[in-house]
């Protein structure tokens, strides 16, 4: 968002894609002719509604989204890791902005350590 925005999209290859998930920068404004330029695209990524107005190609997405997971093809960047009864510190983290990857909440069942 914001001053990034339009240095982002130019950076773009041929028929790119630039999805706008959200503002974290602020709003930014975007000639339309590098769109033309570039023979690229401007997305916007609200996930909320998708899965509120088509919850059944939301959960296929999902499902489809672990299993390349589950594969190893795709791999997020875990900034911290935090167990269960440390998950007020883990929304603190998110709130303040401090974190630069996923925050994980760890959970302990039966020995096992799940995910959350």
């Amino acid at each position: 968002g914001g001053a990034y925005a339009e240095p982002a999209f130019r950076s773009i290859a041929w028929e790119g894609r630039y999805l706008v998930v959200g503002f974290a920068a602020g709003i930014p404004s975007m000639p339309l002719n590098l769109t033309l330029l570039k023979g690229a695209q401007i997305i916007g990524v609200f996930w909320g509604a998708y899965m509120a107005r088509d919850p059944q190609a939301g959960a296929a997405d999902m499902r489809a989204l672990m299993d390349l997971y589950v594969a190893g093809r795709i791999r997020p960047q875990v900034w911290e890791r935090f167990p269960l009864e440390e998950g007020g510190r883990a929304i603190s983290r998110l709130a303040s902005r401090q974190a630069r990857g996923k925050i994980v909440v760890e959970v302990v069942c039966s020995g096992n350590r799940m995910k959350a």
